[in-house]
C-alpha cells in the first residue's frame, strides 16, 4: 500500500508542485492551503508523513506540528522553511519534527530524504510489532492449562515477576520452563530490555567461561578481541540460564560472585564491570541431591532458589490435554493452511492415556505429525505415529469374539468415513459395499450424529 503524505503550504504553486513530485514518486497526496485545513484533514483520515511550511498564517507550521504530535502521534511531520535561521530548525527538531528542507525546496534532496524517513518509520513499526509478537509468545495465554497445578504456576508468575529475585524453574524436560522464563520477563519492568536465554549444557566446557564472563583480548590462543559475555549482554534486562546444573564446579564459584556483586570479571582481565541483570534459572535435575553429592555448591543453590515454580508434568496434569491439543491443531492450522476442525474420540482417548515422556514438546510433535498427515477435517487414529498402535489396540480390549468384531467394524466404518470426508457414498465405495448396507451398518453399530461430525 504507497504511504500517504499531506502537503501543508499557503502558496498554491508550491502544493501543486511538489504533489506533482510526489505522485510522480508512488505517494499519495493531499494538499492543504492552512493549519486548520491540514488539521480537518488529518482528523479525516491516516497520513504517514505531514510536510508543511513553517510560516502560515493562522496555525503556523510549528503549532501544527505541535498538535499533529500529541494527537496524531503515528504521523511523521517533515518542516520546510524559507527562512534560513537555526533557531527555527532547531526549535522544530526539539518539538517532534522528524527532519527539516530548506526553501526553495531541492526536489532530489527531498524525494531522498523522504524515503529515508518512511524507511525510517517502517523499520520502527516492524520493530514494534516484533516486541509485540514477542510479549504476545510470552503472556499467559501460551503457557496453555487450567488444571489446579497450572494455576499455581499462573499464580506464582503473577507475584514473582514485579519482583528482582532471582527464580529457579524446574521440571522434566518439555514442560516449558522457558515459556514461564519468559513470561515472568514480560511481566516485569524489564520487559522493555533484552531477554536473553542461554543453554548451559550446549556450551563445550572449556567455552563455557568466556560465554558467561566475556574475555580480554590475548586472554587465551583464539582470543584476537574483545568480547561481552552474557551478563553483560543481557545488562538492564533478564538472562534466562538454563540447563544450570551443567555449569562446571570451577565456575560456580565465579557465578556466585557474579550473583552476590553484581558484576562480572573477564577472562584475562583485572577490573570488574558492574551489571544489572535479572536472574532466571531452570533445571531438569534435582539440584539438591547434586548438592548432597558435593557436585553442586549449596550456596549457589539457594542464591539461585530464592523463588522456585515447579512445572507439572503432562502425566500430572492429563486434563489439561484437550486444551493443548485446540491450541496446537489451531496453530498447525494456520501455519499449513488447513482447517481441521479436531480429533476423533478414539483418537483423545489414545492421546489422554498416554505417556507423555516428552511433556507438552513431545504433544505438540505428534500433533504437526498428525495435520501433516491428516486427509480429512478429523484427526483419526491412523494419523498418530507407530509408537501409538499399542494404544490403538488397547481400545478393542472385550473378551468376547462377537463383541471385539463388532467395535472393529464399527471403527473401520467410522475411519473410512472420516477419510472421505463423511461422504457417505464415497465411503460406502472404499468399503466395497452398498450405499444401503452402508445406512443398515451405521444403524447397527450405533454410529450417532456426534460420530459423524468427527466428535
Amino acid at each position: 500500500m504507497p504511504h500517504s503524505i499531506l502537503i501543508v503550504d499557503d502558496e498554491q504553486g508550491i502544493r501543486d508542485s511538489l504533489g506533482l513530485l510526489l505522485a510522480d514518486s508512488g505517494y499519495v497526496t493531499e494538499r492543504a492551503e492552512t493549519g486548520e485545513a491540514a488539521l480537518e484533514q488529518l482528523s479525516k483520515r491516516d497520513f504517514d508523513l505531514v510536510l508543511c511550511d513553517i510560516r502560515m498564517p493562522g496555525i503556523d507550521g510549528i503549532e501544527l506540528l505541535r498538535r499533529t504530535r500529541e494527537w496524531y502521534p503515528r504521523t511523521s511531520v517533515m518542516i520546510m522553511t524559507a527562512y534560513a535561521s537555526v533557531d527555527t530548525a532547531i526549535e522544530a527538531l526539539r518539538n517532534g519534527a522528524y527532519d527539516y528542507v530548506m526553501k526553495p525546496v531541492d526536489f532530489d534532496e527531498l524525494l531522498i530524504r523522504v524515503r529515508h524517513l518512511l524507511k525510517h518509520r517502517r523499520v520502527l513499526d516492524e520493530n514494534a510489532v516484533l516486541r509485540k509478537r514477542l510479549r504476545d509468545d510470552a503472556a499467559f495465554d501460551t503457557i496453555i492449562g487450567k488444571s489446579r497445578q497450572m494455576e499455581k504456576v499462573f499464580d506464582l508468575i503473577r507475584k514473582v515477576a514485579p519482583a528482582r529475585s532471582n527464580v529457579l524453574i524446574t521440571g522434566k524436560s518439555g514442560t516449558g520452563k522457558e515459556l514461564v522464563a519468559k513470561a515472568i520477563h514480560y511481566n516485569s519492568e524489564r520487559r522493555d530490555n533484552v531477554f536473553l536465554p542461554v543453554n548451559c549444557g550446549a556450551i563445550s566446557e572449556t567455552l563455557i567461561e568466556s560465554e558467561l564472563f566475556g574475555h580480554k583480548r590475548g586472554a587465551f590462543t583464539d582470543a584476537f578481541q574483545d568480547k561481552q559475555g552474557v551478563f553483560q549482554l543481557a545488562d538492564g534486562g533478564t538472562l534466562f540460564l538454563d540447563e544450570v546444573g551443567e555449569i562446571p564446579m570451577h565456575l560456580q564459584v565465579k557465578l556466585l560472585r557474579v550473583l552476590d556483586e553484581r558484576e562480572v570479571t573477564p577472562v584475562g582481565g583485572s577490573a570488574s564491570v558492574k551489571v544489572d541483570v535479572r536472574i532466571l534459572s531452570a533445571t531438569n535435575q534435582n539440584l539438591f541431591a547434586k548438592v548432597q553429592e558435593g557436585t553442586f555448591r549449596e550456596d549457589l543453590f539457594y542464591r539461585l532458589n530464592v523463588v522456585e515454580i515447579r512445572l507439572p508434568s503432562l502425566q500430572e496434569r492429563t486434563e489439561d490435554i484437550p486444551l493443548l491439543v485446540d491450541f496446537f491443531v489451531q496453530k498447525y492450522n494456520a501455519e499449513m493452511g488447513r482447517s481441521i476442525r479436531g480429533l476423533s474420540n478414539d483418537t483423545m482417548r489414545m492421546l489422554m492415556q498416554h505417556e507423555w515422556r516428552g511433556g507438552v514438546r513431545e504433544l505438540e510433535n505428534v500433533i504437526e505429525r498428525a495435520v501433516i498427515f491428516c486427509d480429512t477435517d478429523t484427526i483419526s487414529p491412523a494419523e498418530l505415529p507407530t509408537t501409538f498402535r499399542g494404544e490403538e489396540a488397547a481400545l478393542v480390549a472385550p473378551d468376547d469374539f462377537r463383541d471385539a468384531m463388532r467395535l472393529y467394524e464399527r471403527r473401520h466404518i467410522l475411519e473410512m468415513l472420516q477419510k472421505n470426508g463423511f461422504n457417505k457414498e464415497q465411503a460406502a465405495k472404499a468399503l466395497n459395499i452398498g450405499l444401503s448396507s452402508l445406512y443398515r451398518k451405521i444403524d447397527e453399530l450405533d454410529i450417532g450424529a456426534g460420530d459423524l461430525k468427527g466428535a
